[in-house]
């Protein structure tokens, strides 16, 4: 788009033929500067075997428990009773809902020189999944502190000692009476195995900072040699290798807490597991668009819902660190 300079006729030269250097030119990009987007890794770290089972907030899902079979000594001649089977049941509700409400001035619609809809639709989609992201990784945290407890590596007098509390984080780094990463990596594999989980599909979640104590290993376990730069940050995987069995992902959205109950909160949280955990289904459950009954506008507003119920906290844990 270009204008004439306006407001004076000193912008004329003789003839009526204006200058060029009144011609001010206005160039409108068609691109859009897009949001800097933290990493979602909820998806990768979750099951979502009951993902195809859900179409509405209060839907619920029935998940049948493996029935446990006791074993006994076989003697000949004498009666094998059996084991009776029950049906216990864990249950998925679909009881979290986010939504995202925008309107497009028909002006806009009309003359803009970018899809605003489609590019709204996609910041509201990322923004639904970062919410659902946060609160997911939010519950796994507070239920696997809740079990935590319970994956305490043998001859190891409390998980604190190795996973920290928020009065006593665990200082994580290189230096003097600090714990090597991988050494706290190690301990979470060890824990894992004790409470016999498989050992594929096994994920470890925490910020930016640990990966980067991880890289200053002497093993320098995520160079771009180790990964063959196959690592994607689409949903948060570090590299594409294995270190001690775990899956890697960097993530913004885990816990955070505080220290002595006040400032922010600063103290973050790692978590890690198996897959089998934690069971997460969701669904767009509407989108609609309609005039605005208010102004000449369009109106688009999308319905998301979902659910999350952690399975097993035998298989998944939690820490609490400090970097420093």
């Amino acid at each position: 788009m270009a204008h004439f300079q306006g407001g004076s006729t000193l912008n004329f030269v003789a003839g009526g033929v204006q200058g060029n250097q009144f011609w001010v030119p206005e160039i409108y990009s068609k691109k859009v500067q897009i949001a800097l987007r933290k990493a979602s890794t909820v998806e990768a770290i979750c099951n979502t075997d009951y993902m195809g089972e859900i179409k509405s907030f209060g839907d619920t899902v029935n998940i049948v428990k493996e029935p446990q079979i006791a074993t006994a000594t076989y003697t000949r001649g004498l009666a094998t009773p059996p084991t009776a089977l029950t049906d216990a049941e864990l249950v998925l509700t679909i009881n979290q809902a986010n939504y995202f409400s925008f309107q497009v001035d028909s002006l806009e619609k009309r003359f803009g020189h970018i899809n605003f809809p489609e590019i709204a639709s996609n910041n509201a989609g990322y923004k639904l999944k970062d919410a659902m992201d946060t609160e997911v990784l939010n519950e796994m945290y507070i239920e696997s502190i809740a079990g935590t407890a319970a994956l305490t590596p043998v001859g190891v007098a409390a998980s604190e000692l190795i996973f920290g509390k928020v009065a006593a984080p665990i200082d994580i780094g290189h230096a003097a009476g600090e714990v090597d990463p991988l050494n706290f990596m190690s301990s979470a594999a060890q824990v894992l195995d004790e409470n016999n989980n498989p050992e594929d599909n096994r994920w470890f979640v925490a910020a930016p900072n640990f990966y980067n104590q991880l890289a200053d290993t002497s093993s320098k376990l995520l160079s771009i040699d180790y990964n063959a730069g196959k690592g994607s940050l689409r949903n948060g995987l570090v590299a594409s290798g294995l270190v001690r069995g775990f899956a890697m992902y960097k993530s913004l959205n885990t816990k955070k807490q505080q220290v002595g109950g006040a400032g922010p909160a600063t103290i973050p949280s790692v978590l890690f597991g198996h897959m089998r955990s934690t069971s997460c289904a969701a669904a767009m459950n509407t989108v609609e668009s309609f005039r605005s009954p208010t102004t000449f506008a369009d109106q688009v507003r999308g319905l998301h819902v979902y659910g999350r119920k952690v399975l097993s906290t035998a298989s998944v844990g939690a820490g609490i660190i400090k970097i420093d």
